[in-house]
């Protein structure tokens, strides 16, 4: 079957931009408030390199969903009836390690996002994020990357300072202070793109660097490390306003 494009106009005049369908991010969404979901539905159908392909209200259903679409992410809500979005995760996880997962949730201080982050997903966002954002976070981990809301982030940073009270005590030796600022800009929820313009280097040069030090620090993601500086005090208390 011969694969079908559509052509959009480009940002210079006289160019028209040519996207292949077949090679479109493929995306489940998940969440049972109808009009949210549809909104986003319409949010990214506007996007020509994503396409959804399917929609569930439950945790249950997303995951007959999957096995029949395997989509390239899943986006799914915290809070869903039969399995919630963390249950489903740590699923989705341990049969599809390749299906990027992105949970959203309403509240910043929902105590199940400590929970979410366990279980494995690739991004974490406030559902009252901003759309590009949103469409950002799908294209980033469809491409292997994690994205955190910088809001979550705090959050979180807390609620790891409040458990785990290590503070500067804990052993970072080896990190120079080039990675220190990387990963700290890692845990405020940065992209590779956003980190690469704060840091005046090249984007290639910033993944390069977040391998090397993934296996410095022994963590699989830019989530573990994330948690990694959290826990080990390498961020600094967010400003109250």
């Amino acid at each position: 079957m011969a694969a079908s494009y559509i052509v959009r106009g480009g940002k210079t005049a006289g160019r028209n931009e040519v996207f292949d369908l077949s090679r479109a991010i493929r995306v489940i969404l998940a969440d049972d408030h109808v009009l949210f979901r549809q909104a986003l539905r319409h949010l990214l159908e506007m996007e020509s390199d994503i396409r959804v392909v399917a929609e569930a209200d439950d945790g249950s259903a997303v995951l007959d969903l999957v096995t029949q679409h395997l989509p390239d992410v899943v986006v799914l809500d915290l809070s869903m009836p039969a399995h919630d979005g963390i249950s489903a995760a740590e699923t989705l996880r341990m049969r599809y390690p390749k299906i990027g997962i992105i949970m959203l949730t309403m509240f910043a201080e929902d105590a199940k996002v400590i929970r979410a982050i366990r279980a494995g997903a690739d991004g974490y966002l406030l559902k009252n994020v901003e759309s590009t954002r949103m469409v950002d976070a799908i294209r980033a981990v469809a491409q292997g990357e994690s994205m955190i809301d910088p809001e979550l982030a705090s959050k979180v940073m807390n609620e790891f300072r409040r458990l785990s009270h290590v503070g500067e005590s804990m052993n970072v030796a080896g990190l120079t202070d080039r990675e220190v600022a990387l990963l700290q800009l890692v845990a405020t929820g940065l992209s590779n793109k956003e980190i690469a313009e704060e840091m005046g280097l090249a984007e290639s040069t910033i993944k390069n660097r977040l391998s090397i030090l993934f296996q410095k620090l022994d963590v699989k993601d830019r989530t573990q490390a994330a948690i990694y500086a959290m826990t080990h005090g390498l961020m600094a208390a967010p400003t109250s306003t």
